[in-house]
């Protein structure tokens, strides 16, 4: 069995407030929870109005599974316009 934690810091330039903040991530948060059937958290800047944290944790039967749904996040985070990647990070336990 193998964990895969990803987290992204991201830039959200359009949100000029926190409620819009939280619209942004709340809705990238579920859409990654439904479509890879993962655990999404934003677990840090949660009182800052353009920035987030979110992290993602799948669990996989083996690492190169844990590493190919976490690529695939990847690029739906990146594809979503609204919240921009500026850092990534990847673990494996």
């Amino acid at each position: 069995m193998v964990i895969g934690v990803c987290s992204w810091d991201l830039s959200l330039p359009e949100c000029r407030s926190l409620k819009a903040k939280r619209k942004v991530v709340k809705s990238l948060k579920e859409r990654m929870q439904h479509r890879f059937n993962a655990s999404v958290a934003e677990t840090d800047h949660q009182n800052v109005w353009t920035r987030a944290r979110l992290t993602a944790a799948v669990v996989t039967t083996d690492h190169r599974g844990a590493d190919s749904v976490l690529s695939k996040m990847d690029q739906f985070v990146a594809s979503d316009g609204r919240a921009l990647p500026v850092g990534v990070e990847r673990e494996f336990y």
